[in-house]
C-alpha cells in the first residue's frame, strides 16, 4: 500500500483538520466530532441541509458545505456510515430554527443511522423539525451488497446543489424537501471502474481486476456491478453507460444537466473524452444539454473510473441549478 498518510486509523481526523485549516472562511469542525459545518452556522431562519457518509468520497461531502449547498457534513470512517451521535451533533449545530433536511445516500447503514439521529433529536425534546430524503440514482443494479433498492451515488451532488439553493432562497422545509425529491425523481447515474482502491485500514485492494478487465456498474465503495468485461474504448464504455441511463427514464425532448464524475484516479483528459461522447449521443437523440460538470465530485479514494449522471430539468430546476453557490469544492457566481 502506497499512500500519503501517517496512521491508517487517523486518516479521517487528519483530513478534517486539514480541510478546516485550508478553508476556515467556509467551515469549522464541531468540537469532538467528525462533523464540518458552515463557519457561520447556524444560519438563523434558514432551512439547514446536512449530508454525509463514509469518508473516501471527497470532495463529497465536506467540500460542498457553504452558501447555496450544505450546512453540515458528517464524515464516517472510510466507507463506513457515520454514527447516529455524529449526525445528532450535526443536527444541533446547524439548526437555525427553520428545520433541517437530511440528504441521505441509499446505503442501509446510512439510512438507519440518519433515522436514529432524528429519533434522538425527538427523544431529547429538541425543538428541531427534521425531514429526510434518500437518493437512489444508480441504475446499475436494483439491489446491491449494501442496499435494499438502488444505490445513491454521484447524482447526490445535484440534490445538494438544488435543495441547497432552495433553502438559500428562503423556501420552508416542506418546499426544500419537495425540491430534493423532485431532483431525485429526475436524476440517474451509472459508473464503471478500471482499477480497485485500497482502504487505508485494510491495506489491500478492495477487489481484483485483471490487467485487461473493467468492472461495469459498480458502486462508490467498489461493490460489485453488473459484470466484469474486457476493457473497451472510452466511446464504447460511454455508450453502454448512457444506454442504461436513457433506458431507465424518458429524456425525450428534454433539457438535462450532465455530470461526468471521476472516481479519484482518472485524469481530466479521460473524463473530457467521455464528455465528448456524451454530447454526441445526447445530440443524436435530440436531448439538449443545459449545463455540464466534469471532474471529481463523488470519488472512491484512488479508484480509476468514472460515472455519468443525467438530471432532467424544468424551469424551476434550471433556476436552482444556476443559483449562486460558494463552497470549497463548488463555486458558482
Amino acid at each position: 500500500m502506497k499512500k500519503l498518510i501517517n496512521n491508517p486509523e487517523l486518516v479521517v481526523e487528519e483530513m478534517l483538520e486539514g480541510i478546516v485549516k485550508a478553508h476556515p472562511n467556509y467551515v469549522r469542525q464541531v468540537s469532538g466530532f467528525n462533523v464540518l459545518v458552515r463557519a457561520n452556522s447556524p444560519v438563523k431562519g434558514k432551512v439547514a441541509l446536512i449530508s454525509g457518509g463514509g469518508s473516501g468520497h471527497e470532495p463529497s461531502h465536506g467540500g460542498f458545505v457553504g452558501k447555496g449547498m450544505l450546512d453540515g457534513a458528517i464524515a464516517g470512517a472510510v466507507f463506513t456510515s457515520p454514527t447516529p451521535d455524529q449526525i445528532f451533533e450535526a443536527l444541533k449545530a446547524v439548526n437555525g430554527g427553520a428545520g433541517v433536511l437530511m440528504v441521505v445516500k441509499n446505503y442501509t447503514g446510512d439510512v438507519m443511522n440518519f433515522e436514529m439521529a432524528a429519533e434522538m433529536a425527538a427523544m431529547e425534546g429538541l425543538d428541531i423539525e427534521v425531514e429526510s430524503v434518500v437518493v437512489n440514482d444508480d441504475v446499475a443494479v436494483e439491489n446491491s451488497t449494501w442496499t435494499t433498492g438502488r444505490r445513491g451515488i454521484a447524482g447526490t451532488v445535484f440534490v445538494h446543489k438544488l435543495a441547497g439553493a432552495a433553502a438559500e432562497k428562503g423556501m420552508d422545509l416542506s418546499e426544500v424537501k419537495r425540491v430534493a425529491e423532485k431532483t431525485i425523481a429526475n436524476v440517474r447515474s451509472m459508473g464503471m471502474s478500471l482499477t480497485p482502491c485500497t482502504v487505508p485500514a485494510a491495506g489491500k485492494p478492495s477487489f481484483t481486476l485483471e490487467e485487461n478487465e473493467m468492472e461495469v456498474g459498480l458502486g462508490i465503495h467498489g461493490e460489485p456491478g453488473t459484470h466484469k468485461d474486457s476493457i473497451k474504448t472510452a466511446d464504447e464504455i460511454t455508450t453502454h453507460l448512457l444506454d442504461k441511463i436513457l433506458a431507465d427514464l424518458d429524456y425525450s425532448d428534454s433539457e438535462v444537466a450532465v455530470l461526468v464524475n471521476g472516481l479519484g484516479g482518472t485524469p481530466s483528459m479521460e473524463l473530457y473524452i467521455i464528455n465528448k461522447k456524451v454530447n454526441e449521443i445526447l445530440s443524436q437523440r435530440g436531448i439538449k444539454i443545459y449545463k455540464t460538470l466534469v471532474g471529481n465530485y463523488m470519488t472512491s479514494l484512488e479508484m480509476a473510473g468514472a460515472s455519468i449522471t443525467l438530471l432532467k430539468l424544468d424551469d424551476e430546476l434550471k433556476d436552482l441549478l444556476d443559483a449562486e453557490a460558494d463552497t470549497p469544492a463548488f463555486t458558482q457566481v
